[in-house]
């Protein structure tokens, strides 16, 4: 049994969803967003900092799982991006979690089946996998199609124990 806490980083809006493994079984835990006030940058990436730190003292966690960096035509909002995730990341860490990391493609086609999957296709799968009465707001959405990943990507590494190692994302411990 693990408890998995997603996060979809965001220099202005951050996305978490918590969700608790059971074998095959994934139960929802919660989810939400960290919204950042509209101070410099230095100022956000605190209430991020804290805003995980907060969640992980709340859920206790025992893996952490967030969205590899995509490199979009803005060099600027990739950058606040990256700072934005490495602030998690610190969270995570100072708190000694293992830290995973999936990409966008990885986490769409995990969830939708489709690497190419729109945002609506995957807040509709979310709510269906984690059986919710309703539909999550997007950036929560995508938190918990994060720890869904995670949740999938252990359960087949388990599978695999014993046979040829696979490489399905990035972990830091």
């Amino acid at each position: 049994m693990a408890i998995i806490l997603g996060i979809d980083p965001g220099s202005r809006i951050t996305g978490y969803g918590v969700i608790q493994t059971n074998g095959r079984h994934l139960h929802y835990l919660g989810s939400g967003c960290i919204r950042l006030p509209d101070e410099e940058l230095p100022q956000r990436l605190k209430v991020i900092y804290d805003g995980v730190c907060e969640l992980i003292k709340q859920f206790q966690p025992t893996e952490f799982a967030i969205e590899r960096v995509f490199m979009g035509r803005n060099a600027d909002s990739a950058l606040k991006l990256g700072q934005a995730r490495g602030s998690a990341i610190v969270a995570a860490m100072n708190n000694e979690l293992p830290v995973d990391e999936y990409s966008p493609t990885q986490i769409k086609q995990a969830v939708v089946g489709s690497g190419g999957a729109k945002k609506e296709q995957v807040q509709h799968m979310v709510a269906s996998i984690l059986k919710l009465p309703g539909i999550p707001q997007a950036d929560a959405a995508d938190a918990l199609a994060i720890a869904i990943t995670h949740a999938h990507m252990q359960r087949g590494l388990v599978a695999m124990a014993g046979k040829a190692t696979a490489r399905v994302g990035r972990r830091y411990r």
